[in-house]
C-alpha cells in the first residue's frame, strides 16, 4: 500500500506523525512525505522519504499577520504591540503596517503560491497514486490529494487542540478558503466540514473536539528530533529534577518581550532542585551568564530527558506538553499564543499542572507555581493518571493495521 503524509511547514506540527509513518514503513508499506523544501532535512533525519514539492506558507509570518489583525480589531491582549509582520521588528504604532494595503498588493502573489502548492500536490498524487493520505490539520494539500485520488483522508492532530474548537476559543486549525477555490482540480470546497477521520493522540480525558468525524485513538509516542543520550541520565537524580524548555517560535511570533526564559531561570535557580535547561544557542546567548545551579543541554530531545524529571516549565507548545503528558510529568505552562494558552488551561483543569499568562507571570508567580507543582502530590498523581491514559491507547503499529483495513487492504 502507498501512504502519503502531507505536512505543513512547521516541524512541530508533523513530528507526532513520525511514529505512525515508521509503523507503516516497518509493515512493508511505501511512505512519502509531501512537504515544503524547508521540511526536507527534518523528514530525511527522521528516516522518511520527503517529496519537497510544496510552497508552504511561512508559519511565523502568518502568525504575525494574524496578530496584526487582532491588534487592529482590538483583540491583542498584551501591553506591547505585535511585531511588524514582514520585518519582524517591534512597532511603535499600528500605523506602521497598513493591513488593507498589504492584502490588496499581495493577494495575487499569496494566492499564486497557494495555487502552485496545490498544483504540486495534484501532480504528485496523480503520478504516485496513494491509497491513503494522512495530513496535519493545516495541510490543505493533504485534503486535496485525497480528494483527487478518491482515497481516505485522515487528519493527525498534534496535541490538545481539535479540528472543531468552539468559536469563543478563537482557535481554528483547519484553513478555510472561498467557495470554488478548488474547482480547477475538480474538487468541491475543502474545509473542516470535510474532515471525516481524525487521529487523536491525547488521553481520553483530554479528548479534543473533532465535530462529527470518526476518532481514531493512538498512543502518543514522542519524537522530538534526533539526539544522543548522555550516560548521567541513567543515574537517579539526588534532588527533584526540573526541566526548563522554551519554544523557538514564541519570540519570533510574539516579540522579544515574550521571551520569558530569563524570568523562569531566575524563579527556579535557588530552589532545592536540579535544574536542567534545553535551549537553542541563540536563546542561550540572549539569556547571558547562567547560575551555576542550571545545567544546559543544547537542542536536546525532550523524550530522553522528561522521564527523569519531577516537573517541566515550558511555553505551552504541543510538543513539550504532549511529551510531558506521555512521561507523566507535572507541568507549568507560561503561555503567550492562543493555542498554547488553551493547551495549558486544559492540562491545569485536569490537575496535572499550572498555566500562567506570560505577560502577567513575574518571577515570584513562576516560583510559586513551580514550588506548588513540586510540593503537592496531587499534581504528580494527576500527571501519572494522564500518562496511563496515553499508554492505554493503541500503538502506532495497531493504528497502522486499522488504516490499512480502512484503505481497502
Amino acid at each position: 500500500m502507498k501512504v502519503l503524509f502531507a505536512v505543513s511547514s512547521w516541524a512541530g506540527h508533523w513530528f507526532p506523525m513520525v511514529p505512525l509513518a515508521w509503523a507503516l514503513q516497518s509493515a512493508g508499506h511505501e511512505v512519502r512525505v509531501l512537504c515544503a523544501p524547508s521540511q526536507e532535512p527534518a523528514a530525511s533525519a527522521a528516516g522518511l522519504t520527503p517529496v519537497p514539492a510544496l510552497h508552504g506558507m511561512d508559519m511565523v509570518f502568518l502568525s504575525r499577520l494574524r496578530y496584526q489583525w487582532d491588534a487592529q480589531a482590538g483583540n491583542w491582549p498584551y501591553p506591547w504591540l505585535p511585531l511588524h509582520p514582514v520585518t519582524g521588528e517591534e512597532m511603535r504604532s499600528l500605523d506602521e503596517f497598513d493591513f488593507g494595503r498589504y492584502v490588496t498588493e499581495h493577494t495575487a502573489d499569496t494566492f499564486g503560491a497557494l495555487v502552485r502548492s496545490f498544483d504540486a500536490a495534484a501532480a504528485f498524487t496523480k503520478a504516485w497514486r496513494p491509497d491513503l493520505v494522512v495530513h496535519d490539520p493545516l495541510s490543505t494539500e493533504g485534503q486535496l490529494a485525497a480528494a483527487i485520488a478518491k482515497v481516505p483522508a485522515v487528519v493527525h492532530l498534534w496535541g490538545l487542540t481539535g479540528t472543531h474548537e468552539p468559536p469563543e476559543s478563537n482557535v481554528s486549525l483547519v484553513p478555510e478558503y472561498p467557495p470554488g477555490t478548488f474547482a480547477k482540480w475538480k474538487v468541491r470546497d475543502l474545509n473542516r466540514d470535510r474532515v471525516t477521520h481524525v487521529i487523536d493522540p491525547c488521553p481520553a480525558e483530554l479528548a479534543p473536539p473533532i465535530g462529527d468525524a470518526r476518532r481514531l485513538p493512538v498512543r502518543y509516542v514522542a519524537y522530538n528530533g534526533p539526539g544522543e543520550s548522555p550516560t548521567w541520565l541513567l543515574d537517579p537524580p539526588a534532588r527533584p529534577r526540573v526541566c526548563l524548555v522554551w519554544g523557538t517560535s514564541t519570540t519570533a511570533m510574539s516579540g522579544p518581550r515574550s521571551f520569558a526564559l530569563p524570568r523562569i531561570v531566575e524563579a527556579v535557580a535557588d530552589l532545592d532542585a536540579e535544574i536542567v535547561m534545553t535551549a537553542t544557542a541563540e536563546d542561550l546567548a540572549r539569556i547571558g551568564p547562567l547560575p551555576d545551579s542550571v545545567r544546559v543541554l543544547e537542542r536536546f530531545p525532550l523524550n530522553l530527558l522528561l522521564p527523569t524529571c519531577s516537573a517541566v516549565v515550558h511555553h505551552g507548545g504541543a510538543g513539550c506538553l504532549m511529551t510531558a503528558l506521555a512521561a507523566g510529568v507535572p507541568q507549568v505552562a507560561v503561555t503567550y499564543a492562543i493555542e498554547q494558552e488553551l493547551n495549558g488551561v486544559r492540562v491545569a483543569a485536569a490537575g496535572a499542572g499550572a498555566q500562567l499568562r506570560g505577560d502577567l507571570a513575574d518571577v515570584d508567580g513562576i516560583r510559586a507555581a513551580v514550588t506548588e507543582v513540586l510540593g503537592k502530590p496531587g499534581y504528580a498523581e494527576a500527571a501519572d493518571r494522564l500518562a496511563g491514559g496515553v499508554a492505554a491507547r493503541p500503538s502506532p503499529a495497531e493504528l497502522a493495521e486499522q488504516l490499512v483495513e480502512m484503505a481497502g487492504g
